[in-house]
């Protein structure tokens, strides 16, 4: 069985582009950061590991509308390797995440493109932190 369960951030904006040939589709390619499950890096840190996906027609119109750099997704597919021979006349060989369903895992304002500095002030918090609802639960996780 060839299956792949993964849950990570962009990490950076999905590349998209047309296929050649006479079944045109839509591609996109994006980096996954996943967070390894044990250990750190020599800095302490979370140790990561970055794994290329590529999504065809749906998904990479889904791709191309709605993921950005930093976004959290959980993606199912399954694993294809391959090989090129590069400029140099070298052999190299490729694994990618073949994508097969995709979807938010992060809250919806994580998720969201970025909008311009001047969008809403800052709310007023009290002493502990805490701010004034004003009734906009856009940004709330569940409503």
């Amino acid at each position: 069985m060839n299956k792949v369960e993964l849950i990570g951030r962009l990490a950076r904006d999905p590349m998209i582009r047309e296929s050649q040939g006479e079944n045109q589709m839509l591609v996109a390619r994006y980096t996954l950061a996943v967070d390894r499950s044990r250990g750190s890096n020599a800095n302490g840190e979370n140790a990561a590991d970055f794994i290329s996906c590529v999504a065809f027609r749906h998904s990479a119109e889904f791709a191309q509308k709605y993921l950005h750099k930093g976004s959290k997704i959980a993606v199912i597919g399954h694993i294809q390797t391959g090989s090129y021979t590069n400029r140099d006349g070298q052999k190299v060989f490729t694994t990618d995440v073949i994508v097969e369903e995709q979807e938010f895992a992060g809250s919806r304002s994580e998720n969201r493109t970025p909008e311009p500095a001047a969008s809403s002030p800052e709310p007023v918090r009290d002493s502990q932190g805490f701010a004034d609802y004003n009734g906009n639960d856009e940004d709330t996780p569940f409503h």
